[in-house]
């Protein structure tokens, strides 16, 4: 069973009793590590428990594999069956910053074969703004037994992108403008994409207060994106593999399906002074555009 990717905070507040629906707070802040966890004490949607993209959603850095490398399977699995998910829980992921890391935790459930997942359109803005309720300390569920299924399809190493002559994927860059074109970089090791690949920022997936805008402008958006490619070839990135989930969000949204990730991203990608980048900006296919006309 897979569920549509969003839902709205009406939706949630009818099942917030269930116990069978798992809400997990993934709250971040890049610049501030220990700050999501301390706004989740200080304010949630009853029954959430946290989820922290450092602690628990990825992986131990070693210099050469991004700032936010991919938990092995099986830890994810660890921490899954922490938070009380098991395979009949309904999964819905939340955050204060449009959905950027609680598609980390969607994206990362469905790589495990868990499909009963969504994000809170809006996410906890969105619900305090409909005037529901909010609870502060931590919450516990009932620990489970997670068993994942690795769905190894989804996603695409470094060294499938690097082959001589590789030009049958399509890549996404989910970075702002300034840091894909190589005019700043604030993080990474090296400036500028990877080549060939366009630029399809995030936050344009987001209309002004913060929701996705709707899917016939998603799918019209990416559609132009694509140009010729077929799903199946598109590889989403961004600097550590987190906003790159949102765009695939975005794009089961919109109805596109089969887009993969590459988790390592540019942070993994630049770590490695022999392999290609570019800067500027790429063309698209003739006829396409990132942009909603």
């Amino acid at each position: 069973m897979s569920e549509r990717p969003l839902i709205s905070p009406e939706n949630l507040l009818a099942h917030l009793d269930d116990p069978v629906w798992a809400i997990v707070d993934c709250t971040f802040e890049l610049s501030q590590p220990l700050q999501g966890e301390s706004e989740y004490l200080q304010s949630h949607i009853p029954g959430a428990v946290y989820a922290d993209l450092e602690r628990d959603l990825s992986a131990t850095r070693d210099g050469k594999n991004g700032r936010h490398p991919l938990a092995a399977p099986q830890a994810l699995a660890v921490v899954f069956s922490r938070l009380g998910i098991d395979g009949s829980s309904m999964v819905v992921a939340y955050d204060r910053s449009g959905g950027a890391y609680a598609s980390r935790l969607w994206w990362s459930l469905r790589y495990l074969g868990h499909f009963k997942v969504a994000v809170l359109d809006g996410g906890f803005p969105a619900w305090l703004k409909a005037g529901y309720p909010a609870r502060s300390g931590g919450e516990k569920r009932e620990p489970t037994h997670f068993v994942p299924s690795v769905q190894t399809k989804m996603l695409v190493k470094a060294d499938e992108i690097d082959r001589p002559g590789e030009k049958t994927l399509r890549l996404l860059d989910a970075r702002a403008p300034e840091r894909y074109r190589g005019d700043e970089e604030p993080l990474d090791l090296a400036a500028g994409h990877i080549p060939g690949a366009v630029n399809v920022f995030w936050k344009d997936n987001l209309d002004e207060e913060g929701g996705f805008i709707s899917s016939e402008l998603l799918e019209k958006r990416y559609r132009r994106v694509l140009g010729r490619y077929p799903p199946s070839v598109a590889v989403a990135y961004c600097g550590s593999g987190v906003t790159a989930c949102h765009l695939l969000l975005a794009m089961e949204h919109a109805g596109i399906s089969g887009a993969r990730l590459y988790a390592g991203s540019w942070s993994e990608w630049s770590s490695d002074s022999s392999r290609p980048l570019a800067l500027g900006d790429e063309p698209l296919p003739s006829g396409s555009s990132p942009q909603i006309a």
